[in-house]
C-alpha cells in the first residue's frame, strides 16, 4: 500500500536543524576569523566588542532568511494541489496564507532561542534590563512576519519550490550586506551609505543593538532618521511590509484558486 507524502510540516526538526546551520556558520565565520580585523567605532578591533556589535545582524539575518522557506512552503503546496483540497472548504481565502505565515513564525521563533543560546556560549552578552532585551527579540519577530509575506508572495508567482528558494534568496544578499549588520556604515562610499542607512534591515539591526545594549560607547549614530528612531522605523517598517505584501499575496491567492 502507497504511503502518503509526508507535509513539509512533518519534517519540522530537520527544518529547525539546517535553518540554524548557516546562522551559527556566520557567527563563528564572523566572530572568529574577521572579529579582530574590523574597526568597530567604539570598540576598537576588539574580538569581543565586534562579537556584540555583531549578533544584532546575525539575529535580523536568520529571521529575513526565513522568507526562502516560507516561499518553498508555499509553492510546494501549489505544486501538488493542496489548494484545490481548500477550495472546498467554507474558510477565507486568506486564512491559508495566514496560517503558512504564523506557523513559519513558530519556527523562527524557535530558531531564534537556539541561536540565542549559541550567542551566549560564544561570548555575546547583553546590557540592558529582560524588557528591553525581550523587545529586541519582538521586533525581529515582526520582522520575521512581515518578510514571510514576501515569502508567500514569491512562493505563489513561481511554478516549483526550488524557484521559490532561489527567488526567496537571490534578492536577501544585496538587502543584508548593504546595511549595518556586519561593519559600520560611515565606512561604505556615500551612495551605498545613505541605501545601508534607510535599509529596512539596518533599522531592526540598529534598534536591537540598543535594546541589548551592544552599542559601543562613542559609536557614531548616523543623522538618517531610521538610524537615529530605529525601533519607531522597524515598527513602521513592517507594518508597512506587511500591508503591502499580505495585499499582494491574498490577490495573487485568489488568482491561484480562481
Amino acid at each position: 500500500m502507497l504511503q502518503p507524502e509526508p507535509h513539509p510540516r512533518t519534517l519540522f526538526p530537520e527544518m529547525v536543524i539546517f535553518g540554524l546551520i548557516q546562522p551559527i556558520m556566520f557567527v563563528v565565520l564572523f566572530s572568529y576569523v574577521f572579529g579582530g580585523s574590523i574597526n568597530v567605532p567604539g570598540a576598537g578591533l576588539s574580538p569581543s566588542g565586534y562579537r556584540e556589535f555583531l549578533m544584532a545582524g546575525i539575529f535580523a539575518q536568520t529571521v529575513t532568511f526565513a522568507t526562502a522557506g516560507a516561499g518553498a512552503g508555499i509553492a510546494d503546496d501549489m505544486h501538488k494541489g493542496l489548494i484545490d483540497r481548500f477550495r472546498s472548504l467554507p474558510m477565507a481565502r486568506g486564512a491559508v496564507l495566514t496560517g503558512r505565515t504564523l506557523a513559519d513564525l513558530v519556527q523562527t521563533a524557535l530558531t531564534l532561542v537556539v541561536l540565542a543560546v549559541v550567542a551566549v556560549l560564544v561570548g555575546w552578552r547583553t546590557h540592558e534590563n529582560f524588557g528591553k532585551v525581550l523587545a529586541g527579540f519582538g521586533l525581529l519577530l515582526l520582522l520575521g512576519y512581515a518578510f514571510s509575506w514576501i515569502g508567500a508572495l514569491i512562493g505563489l508567482s513561481v511554478r516549483t519550490p526550488e524557484a521559490a528558494t532561489s527567488g526567496g534568496l537571490i534578492w536577501l544578499f544585496p538587502l543584508t550586506f548593504i546595511s549595518n549588520a556586519f561593519v559600520p556604515s560611515e565606512n561604505m562610499p556615500a551612495f551605498l551609505r545613505t541605501i545601508a542607512n534607510w535599509n529596512p534591515f539596518s533599522a531592526i539591526v540598529q534598534a536591537c543593538r540598543q535594546l541589548f545594549g551592544n552599542l559601543p560607547a562613542g559609536y557614531p549614530v548616523p543623522d538618517a532618521w531610521p538610524m537615529q528612531h530605529p525601533v519607531w522605523a522597524s515598527l513602521l517598517w513592517s507594518v508597512l511590509i506587511v500591508v503591502v505584501f499580505r495585499t499582494l499575496a491574498v490577490r495573487k491567492y485568489r488568482r491561484a484558486d480562481a
